[in-house]
């Protein structure tokens, strides 16, 4: 068995193969598809393992080199890094040290998703650099009314159609207002891109019954579920919840030595960064909805503050994913008029008709005696918690200690 390491980038990937001990350099490989399936052809055969790093077109190497060769591996490049640090770097050198590292089984190896998980990824991804974009245009439109000493919008959208009119209103120079014009005509342009992305989204979501579960979960929209369950793919390679909050970066970082303590500090945020982010925003909407969750919050903040108190929910929301995805159960304190709510809003954004005329599940959330008896039955469990907490802090108080007579 020969391994074969591949330092991969942008122009082309330099190649070596060990075999028996020994190295040899297999060359230059221009990083196109018709050069890697000659490469391959020629070159690999179906003994061989390709050892390749993550980077930004290593899915597609994969997958035009897995039918020649009998395993394709991805290495994780930051712990490559940590292990094989050496003063001497060249293409040819890293490619040797992934062969080795592989051979002699110290290789930090990375998940290859599917390729519906990774379409998945990549829609997500894109809708998440439309919203940035939209953004960034949002924050030059309010520098140029900064400049000006233009009072701030009173209108919640400033891009919505009342924004737009209180902006045509506005005394801008001329030169000013063509570039406010520009900038919403570009806003436009990303909605429309951003309304296609979604609509292909949600019908993803529809499919999945995963991504169905996870959104039972409070302030956990489609696009939330999506992200995250793009981010964890198959959850029966975590085998406890500690090592999906680890995958996240979300659990705190750790530094001791010797007999002395251990000191924790900030949170680690390796891993995906981006759903990462998406836990922490449903954090941030589980805290102002009735619930466990809501109490768990308000706990954590008033010792720690609000800010911290989200990053803990959100690891908590991670714990819970573990265990509804490994046990197949939708979350226990789910409100099933929200959860229709949300169901039919990803309908529509699918590409569904809209049907004012049929009241289907989804209306019951605009009946308010259905929503009070749902919010009263989390309320419930919310109370159930403070209960079980105020009880803890009572056990771990200490006993005030006796003063002699």
């Amino acid at each position: 068995m020969r391994i074969i390491g591949m330092d991969i980038h942008r122009v082309a990937a330099e190649i070596v193969a060990l075999h028996d001990g020994q190295l040899t350099k297999l060359g230059r490989v221009p990083m196109l598809r018709e050069d890697l399936e000659a490469f391959a052809r020629k070159v690999l055969t179906h003994d061989d393992h390709v050892v390749v790093e993550a980077t930004g077109n290593a899915a597609t190497v994969v997958a035009i080199l897995a039918p020649f060769v009998e395993r394709v591996v991805v290495a994780n490049p930051k712990q490559v890094r940590l292990i094989a640090h050496a003063k001497i770097k060249t293409d040819a050198i890293d490619a040797a040290v992934l062969a080795k590292l592989y051979a002699t089984g110290f290789l930090p190896e990375v998940w290859t998703p599917d390729q519906r998980t990774l379409a998945l990824r990549r829609q997500v991804a894109r809708r998440t650099q439309f919203v940035r974009q939209r953004v960034r245009l949002k924050n030059l439109i309010q520098s140029i009314l900064h400049a000006h000493l233009i009072p701030p919008c009173p209108h919640g959208n400033l891009v919505g159609i009342s924004g737009r009119r209180w902006l045509a209103r506005q005394p801008l120079p001329e030169d000013e207002k063509f570039a406010v014009e520009r900038h919403l005509t570009q806003i436009d342009q990303i909605e429309a891109s951003l309304k296609f992305v979604d609509a292909d989204i949600a019908n993803y979501a529809l499919a999945d019954p995963l991504i169905r579960r996870l959104m039972t979960l409070p302030g956990v929209d489609v696009t939330v579920a999506s992200g995250v369950a793009a981010a964890i793919g198959d959850i029966g390679r975590f085998s406890d919840p500690q090592k999906l909050v680890a995958y996240l970066g979300l659990n705190p970082s750790v530094r001791q030595s010797g007999e002395g303590p251990a000191y924790h500090g900030r949170i680690t945020k390796q891993g995906r960064g981006q759903a990462r982010g998406m836990l922490v925003e449903a954090a941030w909407a589980a805290a102002r909805s009735p619930g466990p969750l809501r109490a768990f919050h308000r706990r954590i903040a008033a010792r720690r503050g609000k800010h911290i108190a989200a990053v803990a929910t959100a690891r908590k929301l991670a714990m819970i994913i573990w265990h509804m995805l490994t046990k197949t159960t939708d979350y226990i304190w789910a409100r099933p008029a929200l959860m229709a709510r949300k169901l039919r809003s990803m309908e529509l954004r699918a590409g569904a008709k809209p049907s004012p005329a049929a009241r289907g599940s989804a209306y019951d959330y605009n009946i308010p005696a259905k929503r009070a008896a749902e919010r009263e039955r989390v309320e419930a469990a919310e109370g159930a918690y403070l209960s079980l907490t105020e009880s803890w802090r009572q056990k771990g108080r200490a006993k005030p200690v006796e003063k002699p007579a």
